[in-house]
């Protein structure tokens, strides 16, 4: 497992009630660390810490609510984070996959970049306090599909031509713009905070081991898995870049961490190249001016 066993981190991951999410926080209080399940259910939420309480049960874990589409759930998790002490790690992994059009957040922006981009933005900004003072690191999950798309120049939040993956992949995009941008401007300033744009690779819940009331079983058919695992693989391997880039010893900021294998399908956790367009600063720059006016703050280095 990556980073000193020795050592407890506190690690808040977003969306931790479910796959990637679940596999990470799980992942991470095996190897001893303490976990923050950021979930927007309280039964899920339950749920899942029953759950890694059966792989480790001694884990530290705590709970806080969080609506990453409602920018006032946002601030309300952001306190309650504060008040559970010290933080190291925020892993903003939680997100929608697919939506509809009319689907907006409680702001009115498109429904899969306002909760996978804009809700992170807003909950970096307010818990960046708290890393300052661990000198920890954030870490942005991004997604292969950033490679076939860009954002549109003049309004980063359109959402046209409205296609279900192609809106996903954009809102990656926006993930991992922010992610690498915030690098930068946190190196600009001096900041000992780290953010780093780890992704899964294919990763897929049918390929994924079997957890009672979070995990379903994965396919019956023994050929369907084996041949899924040429090309992908289950939530829990795909969580491993996460997790790396979350407490590992030798994680740089502004490094895209992913599987080693082909086409970053699956594989071990490794330093990968992401598409040019994922560190354009001019779109970064644009992306962010956009975020910080919905959310009215920005993520900043403070002193401490």
């Amino acid at each position: 497992m990556s980073g000193d066993p020795a050592v407890r981190r506190t690690v808040v991951v977003t969306g931790a009630s479910a796959g990637l999410g679940y596999f990470t926080a799980e992942q991470l209080a095996v190897a001893g660390h303490r976990v923050v399940l950021a979930c927007r259910d309280r039964e899920r939420a339950a749920r899942a810490e029953q759950a890694i309480r059966r792989a480790a049960p001694d884990a530290s874990i705590a709970q806080v609510l969080v609506d990453l589409a409602d920018l006032r759930s946002v601030t309300e998790a952001a306190d309650a984070i504060a008040g559970l002490g010290p933080v190291d790690a925020l892993v903003n992994n939680a997100g929608v996959v697919g939506s509809r059009r009319e689907r907006r957040t409680a702001q009115g922006i498109e429904l899969q970049i306002g909760t996978n981009h804009l809700g992170h933005f807003a909950l970096t900004a307010q818990v960046l306090p708290l890393l300052e003072r661990t000198a920890g690191r954030v870490v942005h999950v991004g997604s292969i599909s950033h490679r076939w798309v860009r954002l549109d120049g003049r309004d980063p939040f359109r959402a046209d031509p409205y296609v279900n993956y192609l809106q996903y992949a954009r809102s990656k995009l926006a993930v991992m713009l922010f992610g690498f941008e915030l690098a930068q401007r946190l190196a600009d300033s001096g900041s000992s905070v780290r953010s780093v744009v780890a992704h899964p690779g294919l990763a897929l819940d049918s390929l994924s081991p079997s957890r009672p009331g979070v995990v379903p079983s994965g396919p019956g058919a023994p050929w369907l898995r084996v041949g899924g695992r040429l090309v992908a693989q289950g939530k829990d391997a795909g969580a491993v870049p996460l997790v790396h880039a979350a407490v590992g010893d030798d994680v740089r900021s502004g490094a895209y961490w992913g599987p080693d294998g082909w086409f970053q399908l699956r594989g071990g956790a490794t330093v990968v190249p992401a598409e040019p367009h994922a560190h354009d600063r001019t779109a970064a720059a644009r992306l962010w001016e956009a975020s910080a006016a919905v959310v009215g703050r920005e993520p900043a280095a403070t002193s401490v």
